[in-house]
């Protein structure tokens, strides 16, 4: 049986892990590249988050924490790579063209961002990892560091061999487009 102490703990924990469910979620979709297992992915590390939170130390950074725990889980759980892309759904919002689009425009825009998504799909997991760590859940370099258990200069230099690696890809995509290859 559950003592006060165990209650307030549980409180704590959900406090601080229920709102980085859906970051954590898109970020796992990304990395499994399947939903079903990125699903998987995410109820792990809440199980072992929760079991593991005694050992949180308060202060610390409880994103980074959490985001590392969903990292080692799903190095330590991956058999391979998959070759099936799994994109994240799209909102309502999403749907919605911005005011003053064309029909031209949103497909361009709708173009570049499957364009790039393809490209991150295609890049080595620790490229992959960190790219979406930065730009798409906006950690701090700090954060990245914690989360990844890395010191913060190969964050960052992890992260610009992951740019350069993108641009990279981009750019053999665009010049077969131009060349029908």
């Amino acid at each position: 049986m559950k003592g006060p102490e165990d209650r307030v703990q549980a409180a704590n924990f959900e406090d601080l892990a229920m709102p980085l469910f859906d970051q954590l979620y898109n970020f796992a979709r990304w990395l499994t590249q399947d939903t079903a297992e990125a699903e998987d992915l995410v109820q792990e590390t809440y199980a072992k988050a929760l079991r593991g939170f005694a050992s949180f130390q308060l202060g610390t950074n409880f994103r980074a924490w959490m985001y590392r725990i969903l990292r080692n889980s799903f190095l330590s759980s991956r058999t391979g790579l998959k070759t099936m892309v799994a994109l994240d759904e799209e909102t309502e919002e999403n749907l919605l063209p911005p005011t003053g689009a064309t029909p031209e425009s949103l497909l361009i825009e709708q173009a570049n961002r499957e364009m790039v998504q393809q490209a991150l799909v295609e890049l080595a997991v620790p490229f992959r990892e960190i790219l979406l760590l930065c730009e798409v859940e906006e950690m701090s370099y700090q954060e990245i560091s914690e989360a990844l258990g890395i010191p913060m200069g190969t964050v960052m230099s992890r992260l610009s061999r992951a740019r350069k690696a993108l641009r990279e890809v981009l750019a053999k995509k665009i010049e077969g487009g131009r060349y029908g290859v």
